[in-house]
């Protein structure tokens, strides 16, 4: 559902506390106290069958004798009362329900069960249960049972767990931080971070959103809704239970690398978030996004009374990945003119313990104006030989004079250590500077803005397009996966794990597989005969890392040697493990490279997150190394070079001393054929190449396993348990115009960037004017960049592509709201093209897409000059009128299905 009635949340007209109490200690006593002393202007309404009157207020006995269906019930009942609450609250029609009350149970047959589906029946928003309530300061509603209200102000929170919203709440009361929302959400049986995020992420009274996570119940959604919101503002997360143990075991290399903290990892990077990884991160994170908007740049300068607190600020700096500003030499003549000979002539600039208020703002200004620095850290060290709080006053006085003359061109932090609040913070705080105990704090506060801005730059590029000439046999693929399922196997033999490679072009040491040592004698003369040493390998089913059991022989010169080698393997094993069932032997030619590098590359399956792509060093003990990454699927050549570089293994990829580079697009391409892979063959589970070896000529996998699982019907396309779509290749069509030009209509691709530019300028200015009514002649990169990084779970773009020259020759496109009921369509095609017939056929396949999503309603706006665009949209079926509000505009709209009755 999304944001539906969220309004009823966060903006209810009137409130029934069901279980509401008089009673010292209670949670009905404590929600209704809070919302009186919050100043909630609208009806409050007590309920309790045990009371007439509460605080010389009526009572009502049940929500059947309210004055009218109040938008939100908070429900504050012992556990067996909940359910009829719930019951009676859905016949009421009631917009929402916050249920504080513990002890529902999980999951089917539970109690919490019977009340989501309750709620989902009639369209009752349910937040909780078990949770410590909501707030919305705007509203003046504290719907909650914590100690303290909020103060109004720009960031949002959402919290799994109550006692960590109540201690951030508490922290920024003291800190006089202030909240445009608070929820918590606890059991998430229908409200859930999805929602929430998409909530605030259109919220223009919200700067940033934090969020602490200890579970996440709907992936897709969250992944969905996370990526929108980091778009338009900073979102940082705070992950609990970052060590649990994996649900199961893994069988491969690559699923025993996949932790699940790991995985969450990934999902937060794919998503734009930044991560904070203590409460006291969170908290950094609350004070600086509180006050202080994200900015360009990571060259820090900083000012300081003390050169040893100043050396720690560094080093905490670097560990970050963030750097030190180097002073321009006007910069430093400055100073010199200012400061006493003694002071460090560099960055941290040192200006010695005695220093007082005057020095600090002299220094700080000329500091502010040096081109080489994006921000300022501002430590003072208390002294007896100066006041803190006069410093703080300089300090703020400084920026508060610069803010107010919009000179300000660069965020200043500020680390008071050892200062009362009053000798210091209290002073930033009222001028709206982040302030810190510690300069670790201050530190760690910064590198928020600076992982966020970096994280919307990533979010941003465009990436690199694969190969043309890459066509992946996917029918080839599912033939040889559905042999092994239909034969009741989970793991491919040798033969059919080298064809799904080999149809997706990933190259691979093919083996044989001998039924015995005698047919493996004879298939190792004819590698020997090819010129080749031989590599014999154990094949068994029960036995997953071979190496384990002495399962492999490498290096054979002779047919005789393949022979006795595998002689004894089977001797042996029979011997050790006499329960292994033996299907013979692996057969390959030895791979001789003598540059090559040892890979691990492979497909994990996590049980939260779906298919995840592991890369790191490979080898027989990459679990002790455990030099790996991980990222979600689908990758493009960027993220996979990105994946690639979060190793330690990198560095040996390129050229050392006498050691030519390893071609790494090779290796990057690979993993972006994994990942491609993982998406079209949902059956595979676990995917293992290793080693997967690197060299200047290109990759090759000596050895590989994989282990696959029936999969349920799907939707063409939609894979059942990735998070992210993939590029929707079944929706590509071909098509000829009525010149006879042919043409690809396509998907948007994000490195369809490229084609804008040609594009735009075949459309003449009316045009636009019509089409866009606003749309740059030259758009920037990140205005490009938004149209063409589609999230295709919720829009969609369709690029009319020329086959003759590959020129962009028109876009539909599709965005759906969050609730996924309406979408906004736009269409636009190259001026020169009118009449053929190009919109018509751009328009048909976004209203078929909408159909397929299950949407109800396609509307869109179009200036009433545009005859051509009004014709198509009523000939489509579309319903128009004015609006109302703009006589130059007109609404069209195309009702595809009634609206859910919810």
């Amino acid at each position: 559902m999304s944001t539906y009635r969220f309004d009823a949340l966060m903006q209810p007209r009137s409130v029934a506390i069901v279980g509401a109490s008089e009673r010292a200690g209670s949670v009905g006593q404590a929600v209704l106290a809070n919302l009186r002393e919050g100043g909630f202007a609208g009806s409050l309404w007590p309920v309790n069958p045990r009371h007439r009157t509460i605080s010389g207020e009526a009572c009502h006995p049940d929500l059947a004798a309210l004055p009218e269906p109040p938008d939100l019930a908070i429900v504050c009942t012992p556990p067996d009362a909940v359910r009829s609450v719930v019951e009676a609250a859905a016949k009421q029609g009631i917009g929402a329900c916050l249920i504080l009350t513990a002890g529902l149970g999980r999951g089917p047959g539970s109690a919490a069960w019977a009340i989501r589906e309750l709620g989902r029946a009639v369209g009752m928003r349910i937040v909780g249960p078990n949770c410590l309530g909501l707030m919305s300061p705007y509203a003046r509603l504290n719907a909650s049972f914590a100690s303290g209200q909020l103060q109004q102000g720009d960031l949002a929170l959402i919290s799994q767990s109550g006692a960590v919203a109540a201690g951030l709440i508490d922290w920024a009361a003291a800190h006089r931080l202030g909240f445009s929302g608070v929820l918590t959400l606890g059991d998430q049986i229908d409200v859930d971070f999805g929602d929430c995020l998409d909530h605030f992420a259109l919220d223009p009274g919200t700067r940033a959103i934090l969020l602490y996570v200890e579970a996440i119940a709907d992936p897709r959604k969250f992944m969905s809704a996370a990526r929108a919101a980091a778009r338009v503002k900073p979102v940082v997360v705070i992950k609990a239970g970052r060590h649990a143990p994996a649900a199961a075991a893994a069988a491969t290399h690559t699923g025993a690398l996949a932790g699940s903290d790991a995985v969450y990892d990934a999902a937060f990077r794919r998503a734009g978030l930044v991560r904070a990884y203590d409460v006291a991160d969170l908290f950094a994170a609350a004070e600086t996004l509180g006050r202080q908007s994200p900015f360009d740049g990571d060259r820090v300068a900083i000012l300081t009374n003390g050169g040893g607190i100043g050396v720690l600020a560094v080093d905490r700096l670097l560990d970050l990945g963030i750097s030190m500003a180097t002073l321009t030499e006007a910069t430093r003549a400055r100073l010199d003119a200012v400061l006493p000979p003694s002071w460090s002539q560099a960055n941290p600039v040192d200006i010695i313990g005695d220093a007082d208020a005057d020095r600090f703002a002299k220094a700080l200004d000329i500091l502010l104006e040096d081109e080489n620095s994006d921000a300022l850290l501002v430590l003072d060290v208390a002294t007896r030989l100066t006041s803190q709080r006069e410093a703080a006053e300089a300090i703020a006085h400084v920026v508060e004079q610069r803010r107010a003359r919009r000179e300000l061109r660069k965020p200043v932090f500020t680390a008071w250590i050892g200062a009362d609040k009053e000798e210091g913070p209290d002073r930033f705080v009222a001028a709206g500077i982040p302030s810190f105990p510690t300069e670790a704090d201050a530190v760690r506060g910064m590198a928020h803005l600076i992982a966020y801005r970096r994280a919307q730059t990533e979010l941003m590029r465009m990436p690199d397009g694969m190969p043309q000439d890459f066509v992946p046999d996917t029918p080839a693929a599912k033939a040889a996966i559905g042999e092994a399922l239909r034969k009741g196997e989970n793991w491919l033999d040798p033969i059919e794990t080298a064809r799904v490679l080999e149809a997706y072009a990933i190259p691979v040491a093919a083996p044989r597989l001998a039924s015995d040592p005698q047919e493996a004698a004879r298939f190792g003369a004819e590698v020997l005969a090819a010129g080749n040493t031989v590599v014999l390998k154990l094949h068994s089913a029960d036995i997953i890392h071979k190496s384990d059991v002495d399962g492999v022989a490498l290096d054979l010169t002779t047919a005789e040697a393949v022979r006795v080698a595998a002689e004894n393997m089977l001797a042996r094993i029979r011997k050790i493990r006499p329960e292994a069932r033996i299907s013979g032997f692996l057969v390959q030619p030895m791979i001789r490279r003598r540059n090559a590098r040892e890979l691990i590359a492979g497909i994990a399956d996590d049980p939260t997150f779906g298919p995840v792509i592991v890369f790191g060093r490979g080898g027989t003990a990459v679990e002790a190394i455990a030099d790996k990454a991980l990222a979600l699927p689908p990758l493009d050549l960027d993220r996979a070079r990105d994946l690639i570089a979060r190793t330690r293994v990198s560095r040996v990829l390129a050229a050392y001393r006498n050691v030519p580079a390893a071609n790494l697009d090779a290796v990057a391409t690979t993993l972006v054929k994994l990942a491609q892979l993982a998406a079209d063959c949902p059956e595979i589970r676990e995917l293992d190449l290793n080693p997967l070896l690197a060299d200047p000529d290109g990759v090759i996998v000596v050895d590989a396993r994989i282990r696959v699982m029936p999969v349920g019907a799907c939707r063409e396309n939609d894979h059942p348990r990735m998070v992210i779509r993939p590029y929707p290749r079944h929706l590509e069509r071909r098509t000829v115009l009525k010149d006879g030009r042919k043409i690809l209509i396509r998907p948007l691709r994000p490195e369809d960037e490229k084609l804008y530019p040609d594009f735009l300028a075949g459309i003449t200015e009316d045009d636009l004017r019509l089409r866009f009514f606003a749309l740059p002649r030259k758009p920037s990169h990140d205005f490009i960049a938004r149209l063409t990084q589609l999230d295709y779970a919720r829009a969609i773009a369709f690029a009319a592509i020329s086959e003759e020259d590959g020129r962009l020759l028109g876009v539909s496109r599709l965005h759906a709201d969050a609730n996924h009921e309406r979408a906004e369509y736009a269409v636009l095609v190259r001026s020169d093209l009118k009449g053929q017939g190009l919109g018509w056929t751009l328009m048909e396949m976004v209203i078929a897409w909408a159909r397929q999503e299950g949407l109800s309603v396609i509307h869109g706006q179009v200036m009433r000059g545009n005859s051509t665009m009004l014709r198509m949209c009523r000939e489509l079926g579309f319903g128009t009128r004015p609006e109302p509000n703009d006589t130059d505009l007109v609404n069209a709209e195309l009702i595809l299905r009634p609206a859910p009755g919810v």
